[in-house]
Parts: structure tokens; sequence; C-alpha cells
């Protein structure tokens, strides 16, 4: 099997770039064995941490001296990350039936239950996490996230966004399975302002998981899949050019001229948190990826107005395609 490269940690941290290597060789339908090799444990992007006595992962209400991570979250292999809370439960349950580790009377504790902050429940090796809504609050998670698989010494860990997201182009309740994440001007790029310096990462996705995840949809043949580039932006109205905020200074003329520019770009969806998820795995090599049901088709609207249980049916969409990627992964393993 051809191992497909993936950024080192640390990966040009000089110039505070993180580098997505080209993969060389041939992807297989079947899944490689490199997904769970041991060596391949969850590296981190700061020589600082190594040498703390204790690490307080505030957020989440864990911490080094008081937990055993390596008990607790040792065998984790994936990690499906979410803005919700309740949806994230629904998940973890999900994914204890699919996996056949539910059972009569089962409950799924929040580990994080000393917070409010995030959710987070277990089943197997299936780590389920809430990351609230937009980059600052899902950077902030991935950050303790991350920490918490090194400190757990995790080894060969995929990580998914599975969310909603307003589409273009593409009928709601549309699954959209990004390729690259973009900011608002369409660049694959992160900026993050570090020490009054601009820091720039990239923010492509892992090629392999997304050839692999359009099969498992193909597998399940459900509902409709695309493959494109995902807009990340700063805010739900203005950022996403939504006419029914509490500000807006440009008219609808303006906003189906951005939008259909974004569509000629190879944009099918927009949310708030897929560059800096993106990002953030790839400086510290993790293979990751986003999984989004769109709930309208922006070109048509701005607000979202399906019946709830329709609403509910989409959200589902991505759990149930992840779901039968990890079964399809721990069946071959």
């Amino acid at each position: 099997w051809d191992r497909p490269a993936r950024c080192g940690p640390c990966a040009s941290l000089a110039q505070g770039v993180a580098v997505v290597l080209p993969a060389p060789g041939r992807w297989f339908s079947k899944l490689p064995p490199f997904l769970f090799w041991d060596s391949d444990f969850v590296q981190l992007c700061n020589p600082h941490v190594a040498a703390m006595k204790e690490d307080v992962l505030y957020h989440f209400s864990l911490s080094t001296s008081t937990h055993d991570f390596p008990t607790m979250f040792g065998d984790v292999k994936f990690v499906c990350v979410g803005g919700s809370p309740s949806r994230m439960k629904t998940f973890i349950k999900y994914m204890a039936e699919e996996l056949g580790l539910d059972h009569p009377g089962a409950e799924y504790p929040d580990i994080c239950e000393g917070t409010d902050r995030y959710a987070m429940f277990k089943v197997g090796p299936v780590l389920s996490v809430s990351h609230g809504m937009g980059i600052p609050s899902i950077a902030i998670m991935l950050h303790e996230l991350i920490k918490l698989l090194y400190h757990a010494r995790c080894s060969g860990v995929t990580v998914i966004r599975i969310g909603t997201s307003g589409g273009i182009g593409v009928e709601p309740g549309s699954v959209v399975i990004t390729r690259q994440a973009v900011d608002g001007c369409f660049k694959q790029e992160f900026e993050q302002i570090v020490l009054g310096k601009r820091v720039v990462r990239n923010t492509h996705l892992d090629d392999w998981l997304v050839q692999e995840l359009v099969r498992c949809s193909a597998d399940l043949g459900e509902f409709p899949t695309v493959v494109g580039n995902t807009m990340c932006t700063l805010d739900f109205y203005e950022g996403q050019g939504r006419l029914d905020g509490a500000l807006c200074s440009y008219a609808e003329k303006d906003k189906q001229e951005y939008l259909r520019a974004a569509y000629e770009a190879g944009i099918r969806n927009i949310e708030m948190e897929s560059s800096v998820f993106a990002a953030m795995c790839n400086a510290c090599g993790l293979r990751a990826a986003v999984v989004c049901v769109t709930l309208l088709n922006r070109l048509e609207g701005d607000q979202i107005s399906s019946p709830h249980e329709v609403l509910v049916e989409y959200q589902k969409r991505p759990q149930r395609l992840v779901g039968h990627f990890i079964k399809k992964c721990l069946a071959a393993a």
C-alpha cells in the first residue's frame, strides 16, 4: 500500500504556515491499513507542552493531573465534531447502535459535564465533541481536543466535522464533502494574527478521505452528495451576503453577483468553521474531512424556512454518511 503523505508536525512553523504535501502513489477504494498504524501518534505543533507538569484543558474541565487520558481516550480512532451538544449526543447514540455497542438502558454521559462550554461523548473508538458556533469557538475546542489526543497517546486518528450549511447552487438536503475551505475572498487559506503578525495556514482537506466518503455516499444511495469548496465566513449575516440581518449595505443584485462568483470558484456551501478546522488539523498532521448538509440554496433566498421535521432529517444525513465510513474502516482494520 502507498501511504499518502501528510504534513509533518510543525511544517514550516518558522514561517507560520502549515504546508500540505502532495500525496504520492495510487489511491485505493479498499481501506489501507495505515489508518491504524500504532506509530502514527498524534503530534503537537508546540514544543512547550511536553515540558509542562500539568496541562489543564480548561474548557473541557479535564486535566492531566486528575484524569488518566490514555485509559479514557487511548483507543480513539475517530473524532467527530459538530456545533450542537444535542446533535453530538444523538450521533454517539447512533454510532453505538451501528457498532453493536448499544444495549437497553445504556447511557452516554457528557465527559465534559464540569463545564457548559462544550460537550463530549464516547463509545468504543469514536469520540463525539460539540464545538459551538464560529471560528473562535471551534478553534478553542480544537486546541484542547488535539492536546487531549496527544496526551492520550492516540494514533491513526481521523477527525471529521459534521454539520449544517447554506448551499450555493445545490438543492436543500444535499451533502457537501469539502475539498478545500476558502475564506470570504475565495482564498484557500486561514489567516490568524499572532503576536501582532499575520500567520497564514493552508486549508486543503485530505484527498483520500474525500474519495472514500464519496464512495460511502454511493454505497448508501440515500441523498445527493457533491464534492466542492466550502466558504468559511466570520458571521451568519453580512459575512454570508444575507439581506435579512440588522445591518446590510448592499442590494440583492450585489448578493447574487457575489454568490454566483462563489459558485464559479467551485464553492458549493457556506458555513463558519471549516477554515480553522482544516488549518489546525493540517498543522498537526491529522487526517481530516468536513461533511455538511445544506439547509437551503442561497441563490434562492436567505432564510431557513423548511419544516422542523425536514431539517431534523437533513441533519441526520452527514451522520449516516460518516457512520457508514467509520463502520467500513473498522470492518477493514
